[in-house]
């Protein structure tokens, strides 16, 4: 391991110039929410580092995860640092196959045990191991077998962080996260459907970097990029502040960019970076292409309620909650942002759904 070249000289090889360089660290310290001073210490921490071993894991899922990363933004600096990535071990990239592949795996663990990071999408079967299996391995031995020599686990997408759509009801393979199984290992969920590319790249920049995890939110999710809400960063607010809804996708609100709360965007409960960091080069995300939040980063997503119905709410007055959050501060804000989150958790358990025309009914 010790011949293996650092990332910095790695990404002088492939052309990228020390401006590059820092301009990326600047970017990845402006994402993680940290102060400029610790850009000298991010480039300095990723120019020095030695290629981490990475061994990626996929289970029940339809590799879209992969998808989302191979479609990154190419060629850029985030590219290229996950190109100096050891990826020793990953189902769908890997050259190998049967057995090679499998010893790969292992060779990597055994040279990088308790320093490699285990990337897991996918979501695990635990009602029969033989729901899905590699090379005659249970997803589930797999994962705990991986798991006993990683650093940290990075559980990519909301299959891997919560279950996902395998987990929707009924959940006929018992289908779990992984942090539902492993409990020793620092974890990071990364949910989505699928996870934005950047948000893995931040998230590895800072282990690196300090050698640690980034802060988390009750959730497990980097707050650098979860710590808010679509809604709050949503250009289309203040169309809801207004009052301006789209009521069908091809009236004039619609045409005009109003608000799509009435058509089911689950903005206001969704929390993650897609309002700021974008897709395609920071080109759009859903709403701006018209397209109602789905609220794939949250738990449960897809059992939340339709997703073209106005958001399914406790029978609280939502209005006036939004109101008094506002007039209380950000602070207030996050904390009753919590609070509804759980009141819509426990109304959607107990199956009770309120339309948008029963909230304007209560107002």
């Amino acid at each position: 391991m010790s011949n293996e070249k650092t990332l910095g000289e790695v990404l002088r090889q492939q052309g990228i110039t020390r401006r590059g360089f820092l301009k990326f660290c600047a970017a990845t310290a402006s994402m993680m929410a940290l102060p400029p001073s610790m850009v000298p210490r991010i480039a300095a921490a990723l120019e020095h580092a030695r290629r981490p071993s990475v061994i990626w894991l996929s289970f029940q899922e339809c590799t879209g995860c992969t998808e989302s990363l191979t479609r990154s933004h190419s060629p850029t600096v985030e590219g290229l640092i996950f190109n100096a990535i050891s990826l020793d071990y990953h189902h769908t990239l890997q050259a190998a196959s049967g057995a090679s592949a499998e010893l790969a795996r292992e060779k990597a663990m055994e040279e990088n045990y308790g320093n490699y990071i285990l990337v897991v999408d996918g979501s695990i079967p635990t009602a029969n191991p033989g729901f899905s299996t590699i090379a005659g391995i249970s997803n589930l031995e797999m994962l705990e077998e991986t798991a006993k020599g990683a650093a940290a686990i990075v559980s990519v997408g909301s299959c891997a962080a919560f279950g996902g759509i395998p987990h929707a009801n009924p959940n006929p393979t018992g289908a779990v996260a992984v942090a539902d199984i492993i409990k020793d290992k620092p974890i990071i969920n990364v949910p989505g459907c699928p996870p934005i590319p950047v948000v893995i790249t931040g998230v590895l920049a800072h282990f690196l970097t300090f050698g640690s995890i980034p802060e988390l939110d009750a959730l497990g999710r980097p707050l650098a990029f979860y710590g808010k809400s679509i809604h709050d960063r949503c250009y289309r607010r203040p169309f809801y502040d207004k009052g301006q809804f789209a009521e069908t996708f091809d009236d004039e609100g619609a045409k005009l960019g109003w608000c799509l709360y009435k058509l089911g965007c689950k903005g206001p409960t969704t929390y993650n970076a897609c309002a700021t960091t974008k897709w395609n080069e920071g080109t759009s995300f859903p709403i701006e292409a018209g397209h109602p939040c789905l609220g794939c980063s949250e738990p449960d997503f897809w059992d939340g309620g339709g997703f073209y119905k106005a958001i399914s709410m406790p029978t609280d007055d939502l209005t006036r909650t939004a109101v008094y959050a506002i007039g209380a501060g950000a602070a207030a804000g996050v904390a009753l942002g919590a609070v509804n989150r759980a009141r819509k958790a426990r109304a959607v358990k107990a199956h009770e759904k309120v339309t948008i025309d029963d909230l304007e009914k209560d107002s």
